[in-house]
């Protein structure tokens, strides 16, 4: 039983991806079972709407989850969590359902095309499918001719790198190992701080993966948070039981 705890103090990619794999499907009880697997904490953003859709749906232990949830987003503040937390309150019957309307858009493609490479970010988000098409690309679908469309496209515009940065700040921050961190903090001063950063990282693949967990949340949070500016939300799973 220690070891098993110990394990469950970190999450591995096989946990990771029966999280989203249960969110996907929109599998509530695989949800509840694969949360723990590791620090919910770390996956609020990632597994947040599937744990609504299961607590709309009273599916057992969601609603203590989505509680718990709630209770950790609103100590941690990141960008998107108050609107998460929104959303699982109303799920839980605590709230009124946010004014948003409900887009089946993808959180990790839509943070892809509001922050990448600044010379390829940016783009345009299908209304009437969800799907995120970055600028660059050619193939916007079969009705080409209607991008300017209001009704149907809605523009996606570059973020910049500051929140990216921002995201280095933090995560050194937040490091108990004070010998990393003061390396990081020099990598990041001046012109190629990125690259520093990661190859400073890179040499630590525990501290490396829960960068990469750290930043999908903000990342994943920031799409969340400039979809409700637009008023839209991610759509809410459909719990089957």
């Amino acid at each position: 039983m220690v070891e098993e705890a110990r394990e469950a103090e970190e999450w591995d990619e096989a946990g990771l991806q029966a999280v989203r794999v249960a969110v996907h499907a929109q599998d509530g009880v695989a949800l509840l079972a694969a949360l723990r697997r590791g620090p919910e904490r770390e996956v609020l953003q990632l597994a947040g709407d599937g744990v609504a859709g299961a607590a709309a749906r009273g599916v057992p232990g969601a609603g203590d989850t989505a509680a718990s949830f709630v209770g950790a987003l609103e100590e941690r503040g990141f960008r998107g969590d108050e609107e998460l937390a929104d959303r699982l309150r109303a799920a839980m019957g605590h709230a009124a359902i946010p004014f948003l309307r409900p887009l089946a858009v993808d959180l990790e493609m839509l943070a892809m095309v509001l922050e990448g490479d600044p010379a390829e970010s940016g783009g345009r988000l299908d209304l009437t499918t969800g799907e995120c098409w970055p600028e660059f690309t050619d193939e916007f679908g079969p009705e080409t001719a209607e991008l300017d469309d209001p009704e149907r496209w809605l523009n996606v515009p570059n973020l910049g790198s500051r929140p990216a940065y921002r995201d280095m700040e933090l995560f050194i921050d937040g490091l108990d190992d004070a010998a990393l961190a003061d390396r990081l903090r020099i990598a990041i001063a001046g012109r190629g701080a990125f690259r520093r950063f990661k190859d400073v990282l890179a040499r630590d693949e525990r501290a490396w993966r829960r960068y990469h967990r750290f930043t999908d949340e903000r990342q994943r949070g920031r799409a969340r948070a400039w979809l409700a500016e637009e008023g839209y939300c991610p759509r809410l799973p459909v719990q089957r039981l």
